[in-house]
């Protein structure tokens, strides 16, 4: 029997680093995963200590030993999709790409992670043209907040329309599907925006007013690589990760005395 279908419906794996707190980075990744019945693997990039309201210290890892750690899961345990959260700099950025191009990866969701809530730079300023370079040429679907989205289109977006341009201007450096995260854009909704060179979907969902949000990048992308690794076709992984989203934000547990994090143990009907 296949060891992926016996007690799981797919396999992810997650690059990205680690929040010593547990409400972001592969411990926000690998808790959504498991609420999805995927089994979840990790690949470190930087231990951070960090809480609900600050980062007080990164330690990244050897660019070498990111490689080794992709290397010892594709020598055993093949996933059926990856994603990328905060990869640091650009030699880590670098050995995950030709880690991706060597195993010729196709379901890989870059989450661009730049900046934490506390406002903590995840990101070297360095590092943002690597990403684009080397990351989202390979990428299949990229998932940017609107900060993170005007970095990588160059472009200034204050409504809806101005993240369908922006979208389409971040296709152009390689992803074939672009979810621009509209949550930073003032209304009642809080919408979402699929692009693709085939058209665009919106996504909308209540706008919960709260402070417990600590690691909802993370969780969404996560939720998406998830439905990915199981075999769902995009817009329809976005739908469920948004309604996932929400639940999780609604069922935070009030933890922390700032950003606080999110519930991951929700369950949905997919079936």
């Amino acid at each position: 029997m296949d060891y992926k279908r016996k007690n799981y419906r797919g396999v992810a794996l997650t690059i990205a680093g680690s929040d010593s707190s547990g409400g972001a980075g592969i411990q926000a990744d690998l808790k959504t995963f498991e609420a999805f019945d995927v089994y979840g693997m990790s690949v470190i990039t930087a231990l951070t200590a960090q809480n609900t309201y600050s980062v007080s210290g990164i330690f990244p890892v050897s660019p070498d030993f990111v490689e080794l750690q992709i290397e010892a899961i594709f020598n055993d345990i093949i996933p059926d999709a990856i994603k990328t959260g905060m990869l640091l700099n650009a030699p880590i950025i670098e050995s995950v790409a030709r880690a991706i191009k060597k195993y010729q990866v196709e379901k890989l969701v870059v989450d661009p992670v730049m900046v934490s809530k506390s406002g903590a730079r995840l990101l070297e300023e360095d590092a943002i043209e690597a990403l684009l370079n080397n990351l989202l040429p390979i990428s299949f679907l990229i998932t940017p907040n609107v900060f993170e989205a005007q970095i990588i289109s160059k472009m200034e977006i204050k409504t809806h329309r101005d993240l369908i341009k922006a979208g389409t201007e971040i296709l152009k450096k390689g992803p074939k599907w672009v979810l621009m995260k509209g949550g930073h854009i003032e209304g009642k909704d809080a919408i979402d925006i699929l692009v693709s060179r085939d058209g665009a979907w919106e996504f909308r969902g209540k706008r919960i007013s709260t402070q417990h949000d600590h690691g909802t990048g993370c969780t969404i992308s996560a939720a998406i690589t998830a439905l990915l690794a199981m075999g769902k076709e995009v817009p329809e992984t976005v739908s469920i990760a948004k309604k996932y989203i929400q639940e999780a934000i609604k069922e935070a547990p009030h933890l922390g005395k700032g950003h606080g994090p999110l519930r991951h143990k929700i369950s949905l009907n997919l079936d």
